[in-house]
């Protein structure tokens, strides 16, 4: 008869201690690393939102032409203040604020990932960019960025007439506001 050395194990104790442990780090870890995703989702929303402004106001100040930037996709502009579903930038040619065939898509970015929610106000459904390199009278606009994150985390997007985007707390009432479904 052979014996066989004995091995250092785990208890059934032990093991229930180490999977306890284990399920505290996950409970703790999933909601950190969303909270990361929804973060990096919302910065990638403001620089496609930075990205299409720049286009759009370099085109117009080489080209001489207005420059359309609006909430919607390759069929046009959608009539809401929500941006979320995607936008698009256009060279305006004949001034009718819609996309013809022959009217040059600058760009045309999809729908944004996530629980991320970017809005304007209510009255500013596109913006209008002049060939001097700045925003029509009256379309000037600020946008609100939010996310799964929760309201304390939304960011106010000033539009200057430069086409720069500057980073102002919302107010509580506008936070609420883009968290909600429309």
């Amino acid at each position: 008869m052979r014996i066989l050395p004995t091995l250092p194990g785990f208890t059934v104790i032990e093991a229930l201690l180490a999977m306890l442990i284990a399920a505290l780090l996950l409970g703790t870890a999933i909601p950190a690393w969303s909270a990361a995703s929804e973060a990096a989702r919302a910065a990638e929303a403001r620089s496609l939102l930075q990205s299409t402004l720049d286009v759009a106001m370099r085109h117009a100040t080489v080209t001489g032409s207005e420059v359309v930037v609006c909430p919607g996709d390759g069929d046009g502009c959608r009539d809401t203040y929500d941006w979320s579903g995607g936008w698009l930038a256009w060279a305006d040619l004949d001034g009718d604020r819609r996309v013809d065939p022959s009217e040059a898509l600058l760009r045309e970015e999809p729908a944004l990932a996530g629980e991320v929610h970017l809005r304007t106000t209510p009255g500013r459904r596109r913006l209008v960019l002049h060939p001097h390199g700045g925003a029509a009278a009256g379309t000037n606009a600020t946008f609100t960025l939010c996310d799964g994150r929760g309201t304390a985390k939304a960011v106010a997007l000033a539009l200057a007439s430069s086409g720069r985007l500057r980073s102002v707390r919302p107010a509580p009432a506008v936070a609420r506001a883009c968290m909600e479904p429309l």
